[in-house]
């Protein structure tokens, strides 16, 4: 926790509040101190109780993912409050667990969007690497009826899986280009020069443009 603190830079904390995170770690320092503790789950698990953003960004790169239990999962989500934790605990520690796939179902029902946006997480990630068994048309009515009044959070976790859709399933790309014209959900979206928009047309287009020239 001392080394964390010596690590604390008020320039990015500045810059990380601004997208609700509340550390000033340089995330580039924070991986070296990682590589240099190497995999060590229980020291892991005391860091993620510290409740501090830097220790639990920590501890989600020195844990061992299958190690933990689905509720210990569950329970750590409900309590990662801010999106940088948040969005490393679903793309770097539930998606290599085993119970990736019933947390999956569990959080895209929740009431809490919150919870509810990791639910449609993990679907995005099975939409781009294990979509059998997925129902996709199905994904394309529920994001049709819900993405455009969704809070934030989830709003950009469903525009997300509706652009995955969209790039990698060509039967349903025309319904989805469809639905992301008609939303125009984050259509207006800054975007740097050089990155390609989260507006899902134009990242559908973009996307399937590029690996046509491929």
């Amino acid at each position: 926790m001392a080394e964390l603190a010596e690590l604390e830079d008020p320039k990015a904390r500045a810059v990380n509040e601004k997208h609700g995170d509340d550390h000033g770690v340089n995330l580039g320092k924070l991986r070296a101190l990682a590589k240099r503790l190497k995999t060590q789950q229980e020291l892991a698990v005391r860091l993620w109780e510290t409740d501090d953003t830097a220790a639990r960004l920590l501890a989600l790169l020195i844990c061992r993912p299958k190690a933990f239990g689905r509720d210990e999962l569950d329970a750590m989500l409900r309590g990662a409050r801010t999106p940088k934790v948040h969005d490393w605990l679903v793309n770097y520690v539930v998606k290599k667990n085993p119970h990736a796939e019933e947390l999956r179902l569990a959080w895209s029902a929740d009431p809490d969007p919150v919870v509810a946006s990791a639910g449609w997480a993990l679907t995005t990630e099975r939409v781009a690497k294990k979509p059998e068994g997925l129902d996709l048309a199905g994904l394309l009515d529920v994001i049709e009826a819900e993405m455009k009044d969704a809070p934030d959070r989830l709003q950009w976790a469903m525009n997300h899986c509706l652009a995955q859709i969209g790039i990698e399933h060509a039967e349903h790309r025309a319904r989805a280009l469809d639905i992301g014209e008609r939303l125009e959900v984050l259509k207006d979206y800054p975007t740097s020069p050089g990155c390609t928009s989260p507006f899902a047309p134009v990242w559908i287009t973009e996307m399937v443009r590029r690996r046509q020239a491929t």
